[in-house]
């Protein structure tokens, strides 16, 4: 059942665990971001929970509150981290090694950095041709280091005094896979992962672990993982919030937010050339063929979904979409995404829009990181069960209800997400039709 319009929300009352499975550039990033601004050394740029504000009423009522004023979403000061990776560095190390903050910052945030000592992955090289490490679970078949989760789960909630949890996969891409018939039941899912199935990979370890544990998941990668029947049902059958795919943050970000400008104006889309060049952990995985293939299929839809060829042919017909992703090691966390975009407008002449985005992958990622925590905890708090579509916002493969086509446009995903939460609390959804101020 849809949560009721002025849902009661349960007090974020005591800490709440974000557990991540991976401690490599996004994590720390994130870890060490939110510590930093616990001890004022800089703010939260880029979290709509923390800098956000959300129109309640007629725009004359001049009723703007802060989102985190408007609801009760967890407090920073109360947030504890831990972590699983393939590599035994704590969160300090890692962020050395990550390369994307300035050693002087995390110099100075070296102690708390230090406390967070990742837990032994669940790992298969199988699934990330790329990778390989040290820190990893031994078991007797997948359910079983399945289990061996639940436990750590539940001990990490007991050691660290958490009243409440969730879980963020925040690793790499794993290799294409699409459902398969062992996803359909939770009996066949779970005798799959008896057999230790090529059809469970490490990503679907982690989600089935979670919603047993009754705690939300966010899916940070274009992984199958938690999109799957049997999966779905376990969290609307414990009640437990689920959120994906694919963190939105460089070149995707630019398309969500140019290809509805485009389409607004109704000019046409003759072709649209991406490409990406980037040196750390996430480029090194995405730079085998399999991996890059479930990556390709996340940044592929968007245009598809947000132009809507089907509906205006004469603009978007068969336009040419490339997307290339390079990996170039001196780059590092740096990634650099170039566009060229070859428009038509009036009487069908050309134009073009170069795009040359100078990002930081991690430093765009952080704040979604966040945001996804406190807002899935405000979900599980408020009784709102499996796919959170509200939060598609940041993800470039948003999960929706069976048969329904995800919605990419990242205007109108604000809109549903602010809607969202003026729900929760009793408030009028804006539609901003306006003729209440001209009557």
């Amino acid at each position: 059942m849809p949560v009721k319009k002025g849902a009661e929300v349960a007090p974020a009352k005591g800490k709440l665990g974000v557990l991540l499975v991976g401690l490599g550039a996004v994590s720390t990033t994130f870890i060490a971001g939110v510590e930093a601004i616990k001890k004022g050394l800089a703010e939260p740029i880029g979290s709509l929970t923390q800098m956000g504000t959300v129109r309640l009423g007629k725009r004359t009522d001049n009723r703007v509150p802060a989102i985190k004023d408007f609801l009760p979403l967890a407090d920073l000061k109360d947030l504890v981290f831990g972590a699983w990776d393939i590599f035994p560095d704590s969160a300090y190390e890692a962020a050395r090694h990550a390369g994307v903050l300035e050693k002087d910052l995390i110099e100075k945030l070296k102690r708390p950095l230090q406390k967070v000592k990742p837990m032994k992955a669940v790992f298969d090289q199988s699934y990330v041709k790329r990778l390989n490490g040290t820190n990893v679970k031994k078991g007797k078949n997948k359910l079983d280091l399945a289990n061996q989760l639940i436990a750590e789960i539940a001990e990490f909630k007991r050691k660290n005094r958490c009243d409440r949890l969730v879980m963020i996969w925040a690793a790499s891409t794993e290799v294409f896979m699409k459902p398969h018939a062992v996803h359909r039941t939770m009996s066949s899912l779970e005798q799959a992962m008896r057999e230790n199935h090529k059809a469970i990979p490490p990503s679907m370890v982690y989600a089935y672990a979670a919603l047993k544990s009754g705690i939300p998941f966010a899916n940070g990668a274009p992984n199958l993982t938690v999109d799957v029947p049997a999966l779905m049902d376990l969290a609307n059958k414990n009640g437990v919030a689920v959120c994906g795919k694919d963190f939105k943050t460089g070149q995707t970000l630019m398309k969500t937010i140019l290809a509805p400008g485009l389409k607004s104006r109704m000019l046409g889309l003759h072709g649209w050339y991406s490409t990406n060049i980037l040196g750390n952990r996430d480029g090194e995985v995405l730079d085998d063929p399999d991996s890059f293939k479930t990556k390709e299929e996340s940044k592929l839809s968007v245009l598809e979904y947000i132009l809507q060829p089907e509906v205006y042919p004469q603009l978007y017909k068969d336009f040419s979409h490339v997307v290339r992703i390079n990996y170039y090691p001196p780059r590092g966390d740096n990634k650099e995404g170039w566009d060229n975009i070859d428009i038509f407008g009036w009487l069908g002449y050309p134009m073009q829009i170069k795009i040359d985005f100078l990002c930081r992958d991690s430093i765009l990622a952080a704040p979604i990181v966040l945001d996804l925590a406190l807002f899935l905890d405000l979900a599980q708090r408020t009784g709102m069960k499996g796919v959170q579509e509200w939060l598609s916002f940041y993800f470039k493969s948003p999960m929706t209800a069976p048969g329904l086509y995800p919605e990419h446009d990242i205007f109108i995903q604000l809109m549903k997400l602010k809607n969202t939460l003026r729900h929760l609390r009793g408030e009028n959804l804006i539609t901003h039709l306006g003729l209440e101020y001209y009557d």
